[in-house]
């Protein structure tokens, strides 16, 4: 058969095997696998997965208003909220009239927080010309333009991730330096689509860490989906080929690639991304289909370093912020969002699987403003 043929044959297979929609909706609920930690266990310690039943139990006995997403949003930003949105209350409590001093201590709060120092000169530089032109007259309504200068940041940059149905499969190469969780947020996405019903494939890129094609291996086996791994020490680009054929061959509608995430200082690793991107796109033309950054949060402005490093490298189209539940330095997202013009496409704000959320600038905002208070 020729590969026009199998391209054919595969499509209308997978038309006739099942109707789907095109998109997963962003808010659906993601599959109940019990993965409940950045780490992955190790084999023997692996824990029987609760059935759909006792999860559901579990989210009905809550109060109503911790069922929705907007509040577990709002929990998983508490320590941001805590640090930057209170420090920038600070400057305004007891003064109900700007001045120079309070002007001054709000340029020293924007420059020092995690948001970039480009980005936070773009918020003063919008504050103070509104105050010498009066419009902006007392604290409250300092905040107020804030946030609506932070919205409007980050709506730039609002793309959820998008995966259809065709007859080639969707590859997802995944990047990130070791420790930022990428292993585990492809591990919620995958679980995620195979909730959706789509053919889902993991490949075990990172061939040269101890220990890293094990941990894929284990969220693929709670998960439920294909793995592909090579002999330890494998040249990593060897492995995605073979993958991405047998993904062809089989019909598969979702790749995600692990790649390698030592230091991204190290030329060298930049050098291995740019081979493995290279060889997806000899064996599938337009491959990979998304190139997903992975970036820890707590990372701060270090953050915007590590983005910038990489998609120089290979062009990142899409970032995945992780462990915000975790840190006060969730405010590098506006420098990300407004130095990189980079698609946020989820954010992480917890560990069990549907804390994977795909980004949404308007909930975001609100839940991080969401305790502001009057300064009068």
């Amino acid at each position: 058969m020729s590969e026009d043929q199998e391209k054919k044959g595969g499509f209308f297979r997978r038309i006739f095997r099942r109707g789907k929609t095109e998109d997963i909706e962003s808010d659906r609920e993601t599959s109940e696998t019990g993965v409940e930690s950045e780490e992955p266990p190790k084999r023997a310690s692996l824990e029987p997965v609760e059935d759909a039943s006792t999860e559901k139990a579990h989210v009905s006995s809550e109060p109503p208003d911790q069922a929705t997403g907007l509040f577990r949003l709002r929990s998983g930003l508490d320590k941001t909220r805590n640090g930057f949105i209170r420090n920038l209350d600070e400057v305004f409590l007891g003064n109900k009239q700007l001045d120079d001093k309070v002007v001054q201590r709000l340029e020293e709060v924007l420059i020092t927080a995690d948001i970039g120092v480009q980005t936070a000169y773009e918020l003063l530089e919008s504050v103070t010309e509104r105050v010498k032109r009066r419009e902006l007259d007392d604290p409250e309504m300092v905040m107020k333009h804030l946030k609506v200068l932070i919205k409007d940041m980050l709506s730039g940059v609002e793309a959820p991730m998008r995966v259809g149905y065709g007859s080639e499969p969707f590859v997802v190469m995944v990047l990130g330096v070791n420790g930022s969780g990428k292993t585990t947020t492809i591990a919620k996405i995958a679980a995620r689509h195979k909730a959706a019903g789509r053919k889902v494939m993991i490949v075990a890129g990172d061939t040269f860490r101890a220990g890293a094609v094990e941990q894929v291996e284990i969220w693929a086996e709670r998960i439920g989906c294909q793995v592909v791994r090579g002999k330890d020490k494998a040249d990593p680009s060897s492995v995605v080929f073979e993958a991405i054929q047998r993904a062809i061959r089989e019909d598969f509608e979702l790749v995600l690639v692990d790649t390698a995430g030592r230091l991204h200082t190290r030329v060298p690793l930049m050098e291995e991304l740019k081979k493995v991107h290279r060889t997806m796109g000899k064996k599938l033309p337009q491959a990979p289909h998304e190139i997903l950054l992975v970036i820890d949060a707590s990372m701060g402005q270090n953050a915007i370093l590590q983005a910038r490093t990489f998609n120089e490298a290979v062009p990142v189209t899409g970032v995945c912020l992780t462990k915000l539940d975790g840190t006060s330095k969730g405010g590098v997202i506006l420098g990300i969002s407004n130095e990189l013009k980079i698609p946020i496409r989820f954010i992480g704000i917890g560990e069990k699987m549907d804390d994977l959320r795909d980004f949404n600038a308007g909930d975001f905002v609100e839940a991080l403003f969401a305790d502001e208070k009057p300064h009068r």
